[in-house]
């Protein structure tokens, strides 16, 4: 009788010690990683307008759209995570200027192909997308990169018409 016990008791006696690991784990690294996403955050919106005030419209949300951020001076950008080549691939912080022109693209993080997916982050490809003023663009993709230049092309539409949609909403928001 003891030999039947004793395997599914250990085991068991394994998997609860194992738990209890990964639990202690993520609580001692989530503040961290929480800090590396915000900073990592903060990184992309300098880069896409420069230092300043940034203040995230919580309680606004649309499809598509992660987080809407407005700056101080009304420019707003989008945080959309589109699938590139790769699920996910593309995390993408997309302004729009007070005019309603779209003024950049920032990249918070990018899981496409080294070395040909990841050319979706080069200003050459970049500067056909600044500018416009609507959804309705024509978009040159990056050879070999199809999956990866249609995920940009998605973004920037989803950005483009959530902004057309919702400009009052977003401008005269708090």
């Amino acid at each position: 009788m003891r030999e039947k016990i004793m395997p599914p008791l250990v085991l068991t006696l394994i998997c609860v010690i194992i738990s209890g690991l990964l639990v202690l784990a993520n609580a001692a690294t989530k503040d961290k990683i929480a800090q590396a996403q915000q900073d990592k955050l903060n990184t992309s919106l300098e880069a896409l307008f420069g230092e300043g005030e940034y203040t995230p419209l919580e309680d606004l949300h649309y499809d598509g759209v992660t987080q809407v951020i407005r700056s101080a001076k009304n420019e707003v950008i989008f945080e959309i995570t589109v699938d590139g080549y790769s699920t996910d691939g593309l995390q993408l912080l997309i302004g729009i200027d007070p005019e309603g022109k779209l003024a950049g693209i920032s990249f918070v993080s990018i899981g496409e192909t080294p070395g040909l997916g990841t050319k979706v982050q080069d200003d050459s490809f970049l500067r056909q997308f600044m500018g416009i003023s609507s959804s309705d663009f024509t978009m040159t993709p990056v050879t070999g990169a199809t999956y990866s230049s249609n995920g940009m092309k998605h973004a920037v539409t989803i950005a483009m018409d959530t902004y057309t949609a919702n400009k009052e909403a977003i401008l005269n928001h708090g």
